[in-house]
């Protein structure tokens, strides 16, 4: 479960990276290198949506998530969330499911596309 929550963190950065990957800067001229850069890795598209209550998962769990998301602060969670209304299939998942990206509090995802939302219900 620890690996699932570094994953929440990972996830959240990424998404988070794809909504201003839309915003892009005016080029900047600059010399020709050397040497061709290396190919800058992708992240791992979206194969499959998981959205599961963090009442579903275990105490210490649920204790790490919390403690993630205190550390990731209003501003982090706002950009999760925006990052997953401009996502097309992850917002669909949610709404099938009954749900919008305000009751998902962290993500998580896998190197193979799949993407788990962890969702708090509002109190």
């Amino acid at each position: 479960m620890r690996k699932t929550i570094v994953f929440a963190a990972a996830a959240t950065l990424m998404l988070a990276g794809a909504a201003g990957a839309q915003q892009q800067p005016a080029p900047q001229p600059s010399p020709a290198p050397a040497t061709p850069a290396p190919a800058t890795p992708k992240p791992p598209t979206i194969e499959s949506v998981s959205i599961v209550d963090i009442t579903e998962l275990p105490k210490d769990t649920q204790t790490q998530v919390n403690q993630i998301v205190a550390q990731r602060g209003d501003a982090g969670l706002q950009t999760l969330r925006k990052s997953i209304d401009a996502t097309p299939k992850v917002k669909s998942a949610l709404e099938a499911k009954g749900m919008s990206s305000a009751q998902v509090i962290a993500a998580s995802l896998q190197p193979n596309g799949a993407l788990t939302l962890i969702t708090k219900k509002a109190s």
